[in-house]
């Protein structure tokens, strides 16, 4: 491919987002697009372009081995995100195909919703949205009044991982006043954990001492499900729990109790698992008399122009890179 050879990528995901989020330098490579249309399945692409040597994916789409054995021209699988969980990384390995995220892309925006959401959780922002529009105004002031709500700068809030997107959130947290703790399996330096005003806590502590406990880590073998009883069972009563990473840290079942039994005060969630998720998810279709302590929003997090706008600069780029015959950036797959 050195030289600049044109290539053909095959997309997982809809035209319209590569057509508004292309940087002008992409024209310039000369690749072929091929989408994936919506009467087609993933497998049936596939088997109808083996020649592609790019595959871009929607981070909710399954790449596995299937998948990668019917491309056998394949060089790249960039992830049109920064997750990359439901790629099969060990096969792609093994025929020598990088596959590559945006890493950092969205930490930014989805900083801001995850604030927005502790906010929100914090500051009846659902219920006394309802409150007004039922004419139930100086009914519901009156209550929040008397009930002691606290300001987001009096809570003590866990960051679980500390990656760029927790990074960004504790930057963001700093100025109200927070109390910070964090769990990673990498604890960071001295230096570090001073920058960003956090200091370190092992998992099940973080949980016992916050009032705020934000997700924030990738999904794999270890991260799974780690919101599970046990770790409710050691959570500090009437925690807040915020998820703006993915669903699958989360034992639906085990939460859904912990809101029951009184342990989770609430649950402010950007992602839930499985996706789309349905009406009669065990964390949504709730028992009337805590529906009110949970937040939801469509996995928003890092839908933005600006998050769309770098991942699809990183992208372009390592098409070029692949083209230049180079080592593209963010390979998370051990090559």
């Amino acid at each position: 491919l050195k030289g600049g050879t044109p290539l053909k990528i095959l997309v997982y995901g809809p035209k319209a987002r590569y057509d508004a989020y292309m940087p002008d330098f992409a024209a310039q490579l000369g690749a072929e697009l091929v989408f994936c249309t919506l009467d087609q399945s993933p497998r049936q692409a596939a088997a109808e372009n083996p020649d592609a040597q790019v595959l871009f994916d929607d981070p909710i789409v399954d790449v596995g081995r299937e998948i990668i054995d019917l491309l056998p021209n394949l060089k790249l699988i960039q992830s049109e995100g920064v997750a990359f969980n439901r790629i099969d990384l060990e096969a792609a390995r093994e025929k020598g195909i990088f596959v590559c995220n945006n890493k950092g892309c969205n930490a930014d925006s989805v900083a801001e919703h995850t604030v927005m959401l502790m906010l929100m959780a914090l500051r009846h922002g659902i219920t006394g949205h309802n409150a007004v529009k039922a004419g139930l105004q100086v009914k519901m002031k009156e209550a929040v009044m008397a009930s002691g709500s606290p300001e987001l700068g009096e809570q003590t809030v866990g960051l679980v991982g500390f990656g760029d997107i927790a990074q960004a959130t504790a930057r963001r947290l700093k100025p109200f006043g927070c109390k910070m703790y964090y769990y990673s399996l990498h604890r960071r330096s001295p230096e570090v954990e001073t920058d960003f005003g956090v200091e370190y806590l092992p998992l099940e502590e973080l949980a016992a001492a916050c009032d705020i406990l934000s997700l924030h880590c990738a999904v794999n073998d270890q991260t799974r499900n780690m919101v599970n009883a046990d770790l409710v069972s050691k959570m500090k009563p009437g925690i807040i729990l915020v998820n703006t990473a993915r669903g699958d840290l989360v034992d639906n079942l085990a939460v859904r109790q912990g809101l029951i039994d009184g342990r989770i005060g609430g649950i402010a969630m950007d992602t839930l698992a499985p996706e789309p998720t349905p009406a009669n998810h065990p964390l949504v279709d709730l028992p009337a008399e805590i529906a009110d302590r949970a937040i939801y929003s469509p996995h928003l997090g890092g839908n933005t122009g600006g998050s769309f706008r770098r991942a699809h600069n990183n992208m372009w780029n390592n098409v070029k890179l692949i083209q230049e015959g180079k080592r593209p950036n963010f390979v998370v797959n051990g090559l």
